[in-house]
């Protein structure tokens, strides 16, 4: 076994998550910082609209990317399954196949989403102050989506082999050289908020390279020179990345429609709840974290057949989930108007995003463990029924509540909605990984 690989068949399943999480909370931690850091520099060097316009620009980004990235996301799934199999053969031949299916969509994706930059932004109703600025920040990034795809792959690889650590390093690399452009770009340069795009396309694109060039002299992932894949092997691929594609489609989607209630009260709440959202995104990492390392510590087992052993990594998960997250939350409401005031300096806008911080924050438990129990389920093979969990989590109860609250109570109900969102779909979750029949689910023989 490699260097920093971890076999999770066996050994104890808290100092595995621990220590396999811990480097997934840090690499979260970082690849968020990109989108903090061109907030932070956005918004205090050219202005709250400049702000708003990133955010609803990354809304955007996300959602139209999520596709391929289910994709992706599916590949922890049938790596960790041969990982725990120990077939190398497998590995490689399948690692080949995610290369070409997401090359091809990188292409498509960065094509349609530079065309219809405009168009895209008008359909969630974007404030003319912030469309031309939203606009460029959105096609300046789809000009470099093959470098996002591309690392964010190689990273994905290495954690379905149980290693976390070295795409802590690539994460790094391209965080440091943000930190670095950003300002110079931005400002010194001139550029002003295509800077701040330029910086981020540069820094993944110098982070894929090097992070590539380790891998395959460290040999650390079977990689080979692509070759076309067997049909078996792409109707395996689409029949697990398809629908996780669509999840992640229907997440973007809903965060999406989100955005459109949020920019019917005016530039001050977009721009207050685009602060709340840069810190909700880094409230939430410790239980992404735990959604990615429970995918592939349960995926491997299952790989094996091993079912007790993954219930028991379900409940420690679980519990580990709940003590992290309910601890944050009461962290966050003394110190929610400190950070919202680190991005926007408008009274109005650090009120709303003050508040809608102060109401979710006992939430946040809730909603790890969405991620944890499905991750669990993703885990098998069962994307079908954890696109339905998505769907009801966000299209039945999410943006509706959030909606209604909004009509109901004004700009506050937005935080309402969400927050009762988390609690009932933490249900919905507990109840099909209790009595699904993901368990059922057979991908190798």
């Amino acid at each position: 076994m490699k260097k920093n690989q971890q076999d999770f068949t066996q050994g104890n399943i808290l100092k595995q998550l621990v220590i396999f999480s811990g480097p997934l909370i840090l690499a979260s931690l970082l690849q968020t910082s990109y989108q903090f850091i061109d907030s932070l520099w956005v918004g205090n060097l050219i202005g709250d609209d400049a702000l708003g316009s990133v955010a609803i620009s990354s809304t955007i980004i996300f959602t139209m990317l999520a596709f391929a990235i289910g994709i992706n996301n599916a590949s922890l799934t049938i790596l960790s399954q041969q990982k725990g199999r120990d077939d190398d053969e497998g590995l490689r031949r399948y690692l080949n196949g995610f290369v070409i299916v997401l090359t091809v969509l990188a292409i498509i994706m960065g094509t349609f989403g530079y065309i219809f930059a405009e168009s895209l932004l008008n359909l969630l109703g974007t404030p003319k102050a912030m469309l031309q600025e939203a606009k460029l920040y959105l096609q300046i990034n789809f000009l470099g989506i093959i470098f996002l795809f591309g690392y964010n792959f190689i990273s994905t690889v290495l954690r379905a082999l149980g290693d976390s650590r070295t795409p802590l390093r690539i994460v790094a690399i391209a965080v440091i050289l943000n930190i670095i452009l950003d300002p110079l770009f931005i400002s010194v340069f001139g550029f002003g908020i295509s800077g701040a795009a330029f910086a981020t396309i540069f820094s993944q694109g110098v982070s894929f390279l090097i992070g590539l060039i380790y891998i395959l002299k460290k040999q650390l992932a079977p990689f080979s020179i692509p070759f076309l894949p067997s049909k078996e092997e792409v109707r395996l691929i689409l029949h697990l990345g398809i629908p996780s594609g669509l999840q992640m489609t229907m997440i973007s989607a809903g965060v999406a429609a989100i955005m459109s209630v949020v920019t019917s009260f005016g530039p001050s709440v977009v721009s207050g709840f685009s602060a709340a959202q840069r810190l909700d995104s880094l409230i939430m990492l410790p239980a992404h974290a735990l959604g990615t390392a429970v995918n592939s510590m349960a995926g491997q087992n299952i790989g094996i057949g091993n079912m007790k052993r993954v219930s028991k990594i379900a409940k420690t998960a679980v519990l580990y989930n709940f003590g992290i997250m309910f601890t944050i939350g009461l962290l966050v409401i003394p110190l929610a108007k400190y950070g919202v005031s680190l991005f926007i300096d408008e009274t109005e806008a650090i009120e709303f995003g003050t508040t809608y911080l102060q109401i979710i924050a006992l939430c946040y438990p809730f909603l790890g463990i969405n991620f944890v129990l499905n991750g669990i389920v993703r885990a098998s093979g069962a994307m079908y029924q954890v696109l339905v969990l998505n769907i009801i989590s966000f299209w039945v109860l999410r943006f509706p509540l959030s909606a209604l609250f909004a009509d109901l109570m004004g700009e506050v109900g937005i935080a309402i909605g969400m927050g009762g969102s988390f609690v009932i779909s933490s249900l919905f979750a507990y109840l099909y990984f209790r009595f699904g029949k993901w368990r059922e689910k057979v991908l190798f023989e």
